[in-house]
């Protein structure tokens, strides 16, 4: 049985003008999340400025949100670290707490060769009974999870079963899954990339724009797996402008700004991420109502 399938928003973390973590107003997040079917719940990954949080806020922020979801859909924790010890830890926590499973970015600056990825996901998995998503993002890390390793460690690691694939290397993934029989849940990394990745027998997205356009990231996927490719296409195409809007500027500055422009008062950013330009902000303001969402 997968972890999710559909779209899994890749929740940012509100900020109180003080900086603290603002946890009311990511309950309410959470909760509109939810009732806008958005499937699972990934918390405190890129998208939730991880790598700005101490250990214990960000194991804090995992624990609150597995209470308050209360399981009405899966938790998923950003728990990777460029230190295998880190990692190990911070997933213990996570698995005390309750996480449905865990979400583990590659090492990042120090980076590894392809052994040096077996032995840090191996470790990190035999210290856990949940199941655990690779999550490959070369771009961010300078370090890429090649087929033949991850095809490795999902045969003969028996909780690391997915990846969520943000390489942006269509070939890597159609590769990847001739290697693993298709027997890998893969997830969409990229926004505009949704539709291929289901193409190829993915499961669905872990979404950066989940967050400001949950039901229509949700139905793109739905669409797709319930034989309505027509129907998954035309939104991914639609919300093309809007993705790229996104991105414009390093993740997660513009998800927060279109978060604060849609009235949901997630708050500042922490250094060394600073606000958005204004005419980027007026380039993602466009976009999301030409995509139909309501700005305040």
């Amino acid at each position: 049985m997968s972890i999710f399938k559909g779209a899994a928003v890749a929740i940012i973390t509100p900020f109180q003008e003080n900086g603290e973590i603002n946890y009311p107003k990511l309950a309410e997040i959470l909760d509109d999340q939810i009732a806008n079917h958005t499937d699972a719940i990934v918390i405190c990954g890129t998208t939730g400025e991880s790598s700005t949080l101490t250990h214990e806020e960000h194991l804090e922020a995992i624990r609150f949100t597995i209470e308050h979801v209360a399981g009405r859909v899966p938790v998923i924790a950003g728990t990777g670290s460029n230190c295998t010890e880190t990692a190990i830890y911070l997933s213990t926590e996570a698995e005390k707490y309750g996480a449905d499973a865990l979400l583990i970015v590659t090492p990042y600056y120090n980076k590894a060769t392809q052994k040096g990825l077996i032995a840090h996901y191996t470790a990190i998995a035999e210290s856990v009974n949940l199941p655990i998503i690779m999550y490959n993002v070369p771009s961010r890390t300078g370090c890429n999870i090649l087929p033949e390793t991850a095809a490795h460690l999902v045969k003969n690691v028996k909780n690391i079963v997915g990846i969520k694939e943000a390489s942006g290397n269509i070939s890597q993934v159609a590769k990847l899954m001739r290697l693993t029989d298709g027997q890998i849940e893969l997830y969409s990394g990229n926004d505009d990339q949704v539709v291929p990745i289901l193409s190829l027998g993915g499961l669905g997205v872990i979404s950066v724009l989940s967050n400001v356009a949950p039901r229509q990231t949700h139905d793109m996927v739905m669409k797709f797996l319930e034989g309505d490719v027509a129907g998954s296409r035309e939104i991914q195409l639609k919300a093309l402008p809007l993705v790229d809007a996104l991105f414009c500027e390093v993740n997660p500055i513009p998800v927060k700004a279109a978060m604060n422009m849609l009235g949901w008062e997630a708050g500042p950013l922490r250094m060394p991420l600073t606000e958005m330009e204004p005419e980027h902000k007026e380039k993602l303001k466009k976009a999301m109502i030409d995509f139909g969402i309501e700005v305040k």
